[in-house]
């Protein structure tokens, strides 16, 4: 396509999953015990587990200014345009760099800058409906529009094992930090317009499943205006919790078809922690 579709490794694609759907990845840096690597890149989700219960000092950051210019400038060589979908705003500055980024004269006009407040797999959604969109003969101008009107048609609830990674960051609200009082609880959170929020509070894992599938049910019915999930993708994210997502898509695909399971990228786990799941949904983007 004379367009590429670039999302940043937070959506939780690796390179190779990513160049199957036709979407390029910027990676995420992070530094752990003071030194430096690239999400998908530098480190296997097996060895980042390890340090992070050892209790490794891990700190996200986001990517340098040169970095993402250089992606871009290599991508205009065979490619007209860009839209570049990073995660939401609300969670990181690496959007509002990118936006001024974007406006250097080299680029301006050529890349466009999507912040339609997703992460992980709500951005993967994002992507796949700008390919759409894009072969349906969309301009690049008008897969921006169509992707920012929708950001709020899409939910994200995350069964977390243990809240202090979260809290240690500050990306949780008051209410949802409350919750780490709680002994013996599976916290459910929401993810919705760039906020993650108390939702629920389970004692059993069984329980929280249940929480999130009625969740999931009534966001595709009064958020998305789609009961049947028809119209919507429906996809599980996960960090060393894979047996607990593999029994989630049993129960998931007999109503919605498949539900296909990714990783939640390590920047992304630095702040969530092991032992996470995430359902989400997210109402495609139409092209009319």
């Amino acid at each position: 396509m004379s367009t590429a579709v670039v999302l940043d490794s937070n959506c939780g694609l690796t390179k190779e999953e990513a160049k199957a759907y036709g979407i390029y990845i910027l990676p995420m840096p992070f530094m752990i015990d003071g030194k430096e690597y690239l999400d998908g890149k530098d480190i296997t989700q097996d060895e980042f587990l390890r340090l992070q219960n050892e209790g490794a000092d891990i700190v996200t950051s986001q990517p340098s200014p040169e970095d993402v210019m250089d992606l871009w400038t290599e991508l205009l060589k065979e490619h007209a345009s860009i839209i570049h979908i990073p995660m939401t705003s609300g969670l990181s500055g690496s959007c509002d760099t990118a936006i001024m980024l974007s406006n250097e004269d080299e680029f301006f006009g050529k890349v466009f800058v999507v912040d339609n407040k997703r992460i992980s797999v709500t951005q993967i959604s994002a992507g796949l409906d700008a390919i759409e969109m894009l072969k349906a003969g969309l301009s690049p101008e008008k897969v921006k529009e169509r992707l920012e009107e929708d950001a709020g048609k899409s939910g994200i609830y995350v069964m977390v094992s243990d809240l202090k990674y979260l809290k240690k960051g500050g990306r949780i609200t008051p209410m949802a930090a409350a919750l780490a009082s709680f002994l013996k609880i599976k916290p459910v959170l929401q993810i919705h317009e760039s906020k993650i929020d108390a939702y629920a509070k389970a004692r059993t894992f069984k329980q929280a499943r249940q929480i999130m599938l009625e969740a999931i049910k009534k966001d595709l019915a009064e958020r998305m205006d789609d009961p049947t999930g028809k119209d919507s993708r429906i996809m599980l994210a996960q960090y060393d919790a894979m047996d607990f997502a593999k029994e989630f898509v049993e129960e998931l695909e007999p109503v919605y078809g498949k539900v296909d399971i990714v990783n939640l990228s390590l920047s992304v786990a630095t702040h969530i922690g092991p032992g996470t799941v995430a359902i989400a949904a997210a109402r495609k983007s139409g092209n009319k």
